[in-house]
C-alpha cells in the first residue's frame, strides 16, 4: 500500500537547499489534544524569506489526519502558499493553494509554471467545497484534488508544487518586508474573522484565544 510523504519534512528539507531556518518555540501550542483530536504543530523562520509552518492533526483513533504547510514570504513578492492534505476513513484530499498577498502582481509566467503540473492532473477528480470568503484572492492555478488509492499520484503534486514554489522563492527579488506583512496578515485575520471549519474546530476545543494566536502567531507568523 501507498504511503503518504511527510509532506512537512519534504518542504523543511526543500527549503534548506536555499535557505536557513530557525525553529521557533511554540511552547504548549506545540501539542493540544481535546476530544480525541491532537494538533501538533511546528514553525520556523525562513531566514531572508518569511515564515513556515507545518501543523498535524491526527483524530478518531488515526482514521483522519490532516497535514497543513504554510509559507509566508515577507521578504518576496510571491503568493501566500498554503499545502493542505487530509485523509479521512480512507479518502484522500490534496490541495496547493496560492493566494494573492502581493504588492505587485504574479508574472503570467510564474503563474503558467504551477498550471502546467495542474493540467497534468486533470485526469484526477476536482475536490469541490463550494463558495468561500477568499475565492478572489485564491489563483486559478491552485489545485483541489479528491479521490481514493491516488495517493502516488497525490504526493508526486504535493512535490512538485512545492519544489516549484520553493524555486520562485530562491529566484525572487526583495521587496519592503512591513508592506508584505501586512498583506499576509490581512489575510490571516480574515480567515480568524470568517470562522471557517477548522477555525471552529480549534476554538471549540482550545478555545478562542488559543485558536487566534495558533493561527495568527504560529500558522502565519503575523503576531
Amino acid at each position: 500500500m501507498s504511503k503518504h510523504i511527510d509532506l512537512g519534512q519534504y518542504t523543511v528539507d526543500s527549503l534548506e537547499r536555499y535557505f536557513d531556518l530557525v525553529p521557533k518555540d511554540l511552547g504548549e501550542d506545540a501539542r493540544r489534544s481535546k476530544r480525541g483530536m491532537t494538533f501538533e504543530t511546528k514553525s520556523w523562520e525562513i531566514r531572508g524569506i518569511g515564515h513556515l509552518c507545518v501543523m498535524r492533526m491526527n483524530a478518531f483513533f488515526g482514521l483522519m489526519k490532516m497535514e497543513t504547510i504554510v509559507i509566508a514570504p515577507f521578504e518576496a513578492d510571491l503568493p501566500l502558499y498554503n499545502a493542505d492534505w487530509v485523509n479521512a476513513f480512507g479518502t484522500e484530499t490534496q490541495m496547493a493553494e496560492l493566494y494573492d498577498t502581493q504588492l505587485e502582481p504574479w508574472p503570467e509566467a510564474s503563474q503558467g509554471k504551477f498550471d502546467k503540473i495542474k493540467a497534468a492532473s486533470a485526469d484526477l477528480p476536482d475536490a469541490s467545497s463550494g463558495e468561500h470568503w477568499y475565492d478572489s484572492v485564491l489563483y486559478p492555478c491552485s489545485l483541489h484534488k479528491k479521490g481514493k488509492g491516488l495517493t502516488d499520484r497525490f504526493n508526486k503534486l504535493a512535490k512538485e508544487y512545492t519544489d516549484l514554489f520553493v524555486a520562485e522563492l530562491a529566484a525572487a527579488e526583495k521587496c519592503p518586508a512591513d508592506e508584505k506583512k501586512a498583506r499576509v496578515s490581512a489575510f490571516a485575520h480574515k480567515l480568524v474573522a470568517n470562522d471557517g471549519p477548522a477555525v471552529s474546530m480549534m476554538a471549540k476545543l482550545f478555545g478562542k484565544e488559543t485558536m487566534q494566536r495558533i493561527v495568527l502567531k504560529h500558522m502565519y507568523g503575523v503576531e
